[in-house]
C-alpha cells in the first residue's frame, strides 16, 4: 500500500464494502482480504470499526465516506505521531462510558463523547462502541462541529477538559 495514496485505498475499500452491504451481506467478517485487514491495521482500525461507518452510511447516509476518511485520518495521524505506530491493547467497554445524560458545564453528552473521542484516538473502543454514532452525530450537528474537528480538539486538549468545553461553546455560539 502506498502511504502517499492511503486515502484512495480507504475510499476504494469503503466502496467495495458498501457494495457488499447494499447487496444484503451484513457479515462484515467476510468483507476483508488479508491485504484489506493489513491496511486497516496500518491505519489503526478494527474490522468492526470500519464496518460501523459502512452500515451507518448504507442505512442513513451519514457519516459520509468523506467524513469517515477525515476521522480515519485523525486516528491514523494520532497512531503514527503520538503512539509511534504501536497499537494499544486496552479496550474501553460500553459500561465504562459516562451515561448519555451526563453533562459538563450544562452540555449534555459531552462527557460521553470526550471518552469516546479519546478511545477513538487511541484505538481502544470496544467493537460495540462507535465514535460518530447517531448520538454523537446529533451532538456534533447541534454544536456545528465536524467529527474529525472534534477529534483534533480532543487530541489538542487531551488532559484539559475545560478547554474542550470552551471549544464546544465557541462553536455553539457561531
Amino acid at each position: 500500500m502506498s502511504e502517499y495514496n492511503w486515502n484512495t485505498t480507504f475510499l476504494d475499500l469503503f466502496d467495495r464494502c458498501l457494495e457488499k452491504y447494499n447487496s444484503g451481506d451484513t457479515d462484515f467478517e467476510n468483507y476483508y482480504s488479508e491485504e484489506d485487514s493489513a491496511f486497516l491495521k496500518s491505519i489503526g482500525y478494527k474490522p468492526r470499526e470500519f464496518f460501523d461507518f459502512i452500515e451507518d452510511y448504507g442505512d442513513d447516509g451519514d457519516p459520509t465516506p468523506g467524513n469517515a476518511l477525515l476521522i480515519a485520518s485523525v486516528r491514523r495521524d494520532y497512531l503514527n505521531t503520538v503512539m509511534n505506530g504501536e497499537l494499544s491493547s486496552h479496550e474501553i467497554k460500553p459500561s465504562e462510558l459516562p451515561p448519555k445524560n451526563e453533562e459538563i458545564d450544562g452540555i449534555v453528552w459531552l462527557p460521553r463523547i470526550i471518552v469516546k473521542a479519546k478511545g477513538k484516538l487511541r484505538g481502544e473502543l470496544d467493537p460495540e462502541i462507535m465514535f460518530s454514532c447517531g448520538g454523537d452525530r446529533a451532538f456534533l450537528r447541534r454544536h456545528d462541529i465536524a467529527p474529525a474537528d472534534f477529534l483534533r480538539a480532543v487530541w489538542a486538549f487531551f488532559d484539559e477538559p475545560d478547554k474542550i468545553v470552551d471549544y464546544v461553546k465557541n462553536y455553539s455560539t457561531k
